[in-house]
């Protein structure tokens, strides 16, 4: 994550509000099975006891980076309707003429197959793009140019 502020979607702050709320449900579950540090056990419960704490500092460390994206949500406002950006969805015509809409967003979601990650090729090479813009970016097969058609809700019949 960055550590400047970045503008995210309604529906990007409620996913990432869910995700908190799911991983703290499960840091409970895990610091539930800790034992008191002064019960003694065999080499079998001590590396249980260790994959658990991992387990939690793996967990806390989630829930701080989803707090620090949500607060700096917050300070960056919601996102620009002009410049593509993290939570923007976006319609692209590719050089074939086919057009695609996709949504900008952080982290790959294997539900959403329209969302596009900020740091995939494309999602870089559209960051920061306006409306009638030229991209280009590299595959692992060739080189592809697209043009951002618009920026927001998909034009009538496309989508």
């Amino acid at each position: 994550m960055t550590s400047e502020p970045a503008p995210i979607s309604d529906a990007g702050r409620r996913a990432l509000e869910q995700e908190l709320a799911d991983v703290r449900a499960e840091r409970e579950t895990v610091a539930a099975t800790l034992r008191d540090p002064d019960t003694v056990g065999d080499r079998a419960d001590e590396a249980d006891e260790l994959q658990r704490a991992n387990e939690l500092d793996r967990l806390d460390a989630r829930i701080s980076e989803i707090t620090t994206r949500l607060g700096q949500a917050a300070e960056a406002g919601l996102p620009s309707t002009d410049l593509v950006g993290v939570g923007t969805t976006v319609t692209v015509r590719f050089a074939d003429g086919s057009t695609e809409v996709f949504r900008i967003g952080e982290r790959a979601e294997a539900s959403d197959q329209t969302l596009v990650t900020a740091d995939s090729p494309l999602g870089r090479a559209l960051l920061g793009r306006r409306a009638g813009d030229s991209v280009h970016y590299d595959t692992p097969e060739r080189r592809v140019t697209a043009v951002v058609v618009s920026l927001g809700t998909p034009p009538e019949g496309q989508g």
